[in-house]
């Protein structure tokens, strides 16, 4: 493949298909396109608004807005304007520039295009088997090829090309079908039944022909020699530079080559398959044979269930019986508990521990269990007793008090050691274990903060003055020494 700034550059021409009022401009090039059709190449912006004004949907379209968009799709290149001076009869009309339109090659193609697209699903899609034989006659001529003109040579090559295009394309389009969800209920339903056997018929004829014809193709591929493709692939391209082309860009022999003879090896590949991989004809053949599988398969689910409710009415029938029989409503409530079960029964499950594991033992002879059973309810609370608040004032009062006292206590126990504001780890006595915990827990928190100052439980403040003290020094406490860096506190407040 050949990738140039020709094969890169974007295509303006489709603009109008997807741009904010696409409606209009796809009405306009429509309508250009039936004309074209018809062989009435240019037309006036009188005839396209009068056109557009008769459907409903464009009963606000104006002369402005035809004009604006006829001039969108000239910057397009989807029509091309050529100014009408046949009825000029003075300068105003001149100046005026009436114009008028016609489609644009590339417009024509695109609309060509559009056209199969929005068909795409209405053309039914088939596995002909005429297809095969016809394909099998064009190849088995290609030797006799190399003798025939180059207008009969293209003339065989076309119909030689139309018809693997089509055998492609149906049977792509064909199998799709069968591999769409819509397919797949479809087989589910009863009504496939009826034309079950016309289909699985029509595969099989298929399969036949594919068989049949696939290995004649297949030999007379490889019969084919290397120098006859030659000579017939030097017809074909000596017949396309014969016919004269009209504002086209000139294509190299090289290019008519390469188109040739990929076609060519795409039949090849078809029938004979390339670098070790099977050949599209086999994978077709599996996928039919796949599809009879499917179809088949089911049928008989189809066929099993349909004789499923057929011994179902029987019983159903049996039972109405039974029931034309009882004597009373009584009656038929046991009947109906019988056949049916019990109404609106409830299965309780849990870790029971039973008396006995005999399975000849009844229900009815064991002891009843009592289970608490709680409704299925989101917003449902047990119920709760109601009760009195206590009055806790007193306690609340004690326990305050004692706080302070403990608070205070603590408070004398620090002063015996402050001197000045300042307290000096290094000239301190033996500590009580309690006087250790308040102070090193007012360093701890003084050294954690920045500013190695805290705030202690009763409002005193406390800074560290030497926080990056190196020299060490040993506390005592009556229960254990330990070392540390001889820090000085500063306690106010």
């Amino acid at each position: 493949m050949e990738i140039d700034e020709k094969s890169l550059k974007q295509i303006v021409e489709v603009k109008y298909l997807v741009e904010e009022n696409s409606f209009r401009y796809r009405a306009i090039v429509r309508f250009f396109f039936t004309q074209y059709e018809k062989i009435k190449y240019w037309l006036y912006k009188e005839d396209i608004y009068e056109e557009l004004h008769k459907h409903e949907r464009f009963s606000f379209y104006t002369m402005e807005m035809c004009i604006q968009d006829l001039e969108a799709l000239v910057r397009w290149g989807n029509i091309i304007p050529v100014q009408d001076t046949s009825k000029v009869h003075s300068i105003d009309e001149f100046k005026n520039k009436k114009f008028r339109y016609r489609l644009s090659e590339y417009s024509v193609e695109i609309e060509r295009m559009i056209i199969r697209l929005e068909n795409l699903f209405m053309e039914g899609a088939s596995l002909e088997p005429t297809l095969l034989e016809r394909l099998k006659t064009y190849i088995s001529q290609f030797n006799s090829m190399s003798e025939k003109s180059t207008k009969e040579v293209s003339i065989w090559w076309d119909d030689l090309n139309n018809n693997f295009k089509r055998l492609n394309q149906n049977y792509q389009d064909y199998i799709r079908n069968f591999q769409s969800l819509k397919a797949e209920e479809m087989l589910k339903s009863n009504e496939f039944i009826i034309y079950k056997d016309k289909l699985t018929e029509y595969l099989r004829d298929f399969i036949k022909s594919l068989q049949d014809n696939a290995f004649i193709i297949e030999r007379l591929l490889k019969e084919i020699h290397y120098e006859t493709e030659n000579q017939v692939i030097a017809k074909l391209i000596e017949h396309r530079k014969a016919i004269p082309q009209i504002e086209i860009e000139k294509v190299t022999d090289e290019q008519i080559r390469d188109n040739i003879s990929g076609i060519w090896e795409n039949v090849k590949e078809w029938f004979l398959g390339s670098k070790g991989t099977i050949s599209e004809s086999e994978k077709l053949l599996e996928i039919t044979n796949e599809i009879i599988r499917k179809i088949t398969r089911y049928a008989v689910q189809l066929a099993e269930n349909s004789r499923v409710m057929v011994n179902r009415k029987e019983e159903y029938k049996k039972i109405m019986e039974l029931f034309t029989k009882c004597k009373d409503i009584h009656e038929a409530h046991k009947l109906s508990a019988h056949i049916f079960g019990i109404e609106n029964s409830r299965h309780i499950k849990g870790d029971i521990v039973r008396e006995t594991e005999s399975i000849n033992s009844s229900i009815y002879n064991e002891t009843p269990i009592y289970i608490n059973i709680k409704p299925r309810v989101r917003n449902f609370r047990e119920s709760v007793a109601r009760t009195s608040i206590k009055d806790n004032t007193e306690k609340k009062k004690e326990v305050l008090e004692a706080y302070l006292k403990k608070i205070e206590e603590e408070k004398e126990l620090i002063n015996k050691h402050i001197i000045d504001e300042k307290l000096d780890f290094k000239n301190l006595p033996e500590l009580e274990t309690t006087t250790r915990k308040i102070l090193l827990r007012w360093l701890g928190k003084a050294l954690s903060n920045v500013s190695k100052i805290t705030k202690t439980e009763d409002g005193r403040v406390v800074e560290i003055l030497n926080p990056n003290e190196v020299e060490r020094c040993r506390v005592q406490a009556k229960d254990g020494a330990f070392e540390m860096p001889a820090y000085v506190l500063k306690i106010s407040g």
